[in-house]
């Protein structure tokens, strides 16, 4: 038996509190001339990483390192070329050793694509998770998503 479908609202770009723009490009088309939707997985990085990566951000301790365990993507509508496209992240959830994470693409207004992805905090030498520390989880505080309960 299939499980009843959520109903799943628009998200809005002003609940995500970490914003960047990009724009479309040629490269990013498919023989549909849309953008391919394997793209959005790379937008939704270029997302994560400028953020966890940008270290006055304090997201990135000294030998610990981040890892992708989840992408789950929710293709909205179309984008094509040319174009601008804004994104936005925001935290959604803690757990022990990883961090949940909203993530939309909008172009002209619309929410072409959402996400929610998990990464996984590591140790860089044993490779093994490591629990969150709370310099860590209040290093985050800014980035909570506008309407989540992220504990």
């Amino acid at each position: 038996m299939n499980a009843p479908a959520r109903l799943d609202s628009t998200p809005r770009l002003d609940d995500f509190p970490y914003r960047l723009s990009d724009n479309v490009r040629f490269a990013d088309l498919d023989p549909n001339q849309h953008v391919n939707n394997a793209v959005y997985a790379t937008y939704f990085e270029t997302g994560r990483v400028t953020l966890m990566k940008d270290r006055s951000y304090g997201l990135m301790p000294a030998g610990l390192a981040w890892i992708m365990v989840r992408l789950d993507i929710h293709f909205r509508a179309e984008l094509r070329w040319p174009g601008k496209i804004e994104m936005g992240l925001g935290v959604s959830k803690f757990g022990r050793t990883s961090v949940t994470f909203d993530q939309v693409v909008f172009s002209e207004g619309k929410c072409v694509a959402s996400a929610q992805s998990v990464t996984v905090l590591i140790d860089g030498a044993t490779r093994k998770p490591t629990p969150l520390t709370p310099e860590i989880l209040t290093n985050f505080q800014p980035w909570l998503r506008r309407g989540v309960d992220a504990a």
